[in-house]
């Protein structure tokens, strides 16, 4: 295992007093050709190579963050590389011997692989040291489950972390092999308490997918609702701990946690904020994302992510002080283009978050940089802890989400406070003047779907208008 660290004790996450604290080990199995390409992780910002692989000692760092993010005693860590990966333990059979006894000299409970295990891996290995093993992905359940705060959020994890664990169930109950079934007094050999066990979990799932539909339809009910007022909607997304939430907190003026640890807000948050010289927007927060990310939990939080493929402009959050940036925004592609997004969207706008953290020659490299992107590309540098930068944001937001509206003057008589009223509450009164002969015109922006309403109410009275 290479490099081996032992972690500073003063870096751990805080741990409730009384509380029982799991010593852990935490094991970056890495492939030797990964790690050839891993140079080309550190590319230029603005550049998206094919072939990004992060580099093993950032996946570590990351593995291990994880693991501190549920108040894990991280007390060792370290690299292995594999020239290929053994079907039955993952690793070869010297470096699982030599794990055995550093698990039992370091009375380790819990060794998170920082890997995908399959069912005959994970149990073999928990075999051999006579300890817990978690993937990657257990993991990033573990994680999931702690953060749900909403019976919503934690019917999404309750259904990923089942559909994990239906295909990891071994006999447990050597009594109760077989329960009798069939008829007649001595009964049939009946099913195995495996087949038991994944049969309520089958059931458990129906159930929790059938309350998630009704979620789905709260949701699409509160878009329509929305919709009649149709405010535009800005949704957040990035890598986890790049800095949305304390984004949005800035933006919004709200109090949503924001911390430096991985996934801190896991459950989607949307608040009215009213842009200086534009319209009111709905500003939405969302779950982190992650390398690897589980297709479990993709396909269970869609209800949650339906809040980004219905947005109008989405904001992409990078932590452009991370070594790894241009990887995990690699990866923040990957999952949007799960979602039927793809990079290329013109609904997507880049922001370079934690300028503050940059050194001033990587600065000036990031500004020259981001000059370079083509007009509808050209990301927004900030930091959302100084507010550095977003004035420039806010306008570009403002700018952008009034492409998505139609600009309209209509005239109607000032003495009409029912007409000026529903324009108001159709669209965004940009401004208004009143003529001599009592005529008042007003400027606003309205959503397409609502023109049509606009031009039907009004007629001749409405003609179209350049923006602002």
């Amino acid at each position: 295992m290479e490099p081996r660290h032992r972690d500073d004790p003063q870096r751990l996450t805080p741990t409730p007093t009384g509380a029982a604290v799991t010593r852990c080990l935490v094991i970056g199995p890495y492939l030797r050709n990964a790690e050839a390409r891993a140079g080309t992780a550190r590319a230029d910002v603005g550049v998206r190579p094919e072939t990004i692989v992060r580099a093993p000692e950032a996946r570590l760092a990351e593995a291990t963050g994880l693991a501190r993010a549920i108040d894990l005693d991280v007390v060792e860590s370290g690299i292995v590389m594999l020239s290929a990966i053994r079907p039955a333990t993952y690793l070869g059979k010297g470096k699982v011997d030599e794990f055995a006894g550093l698990v039992k000299s370091l009375e380790i409970g819990l060794v998170v692989m920082d890997c995908a295990l399959s069912p005959v891996q994970q149990r073999n290995l928990e075999r051999a040291w006579s300890t817990k093993v978690l993937d990657r992905t257990g993991l990033i359940l573990e994680i999931f489950g702690r953060r749900a705060a909403t019976r919503e959020g934690t019917l999404q994890v309750e259904l990923a972390h089942l559909t994990y664990q239906k295909s990891r169930l071994v006999r447990s109950w050597t009594h109760l092999e077989r329960q009798r079934g069939g008829f007649g007094f001595l009964g049939g050999p009946g099913e195995t308490q495996i087949e038991t066990d994944r049969r309520l979990i089958q059931d458990r799932i129906r159930r929790i997918e059938h309350d998630l539909e009704g979620v789905k339809r709260t949701r699409t009910l509160h878009r329509t609702s929305r919709k009649r007022v149709p405010y535009p909607i800005v949704a957040l997304v990035g890598y986890t701990n790049a800095g949305k939430s304390t984004l949005f907190n800035r933006l919004t003026r709200s109090g949503v946690l924001a911390a430096d640890m991985l996934f801190a807000t896991l459950d989607p948050t949307l608040r009215a904020v009213d842009l200086p010289n534009g319209p009111r927007v709905i500003l939405s927060d969302t779950v982190g994302f992650i390398s690897d990310l589980p297709t479990m939990l993709v396909a269970a939080f869609r209800a949650t992510l339906e809040e980004v493929i219905e947005a109008d402009l989405i904001l992409h959050v990078r932590d452009v002080s991370h070594g790894d940036t241009q990887a995990q925004s690699k990866d923040v592609d990957q999952v949007l283009e799960e979602l039927g997004i793809p990079p290329q969207d013109e609904r997507i706008l880049e922001v370079w978050n934690k300028i503050d953290q940059v050194p001033a020659e990587e600065r000036e490299r990031l500004e020259n940089l981001a000059a370079r992107q083509p007009a509808e590309r050209l990301p927004r540098l900030v930091s959302a802890i100084t507010g550095e930068g977003l004035d420039g944001l806010v306008a570009t937001i403002a700018e952008r989400v009034a492409r998505t509206r139609v600009a309209l003057t209509v005239a109607v008589d000032a003495a009409d406070g029912a007409a000026l009223s529903w324009l108001h509450r159709t669209g965004d009164v940009l401004d208004t003047a009143t003529s001599d002969d009592g005529v008042t015109t007003v400027h606003l922006r309205v959503h397409p779907s609502r023109e049509g309403q606009v031009r039907a109410k009004f007629g001749e009275r409405v003609r179209a208008a350049v923006a602002d």
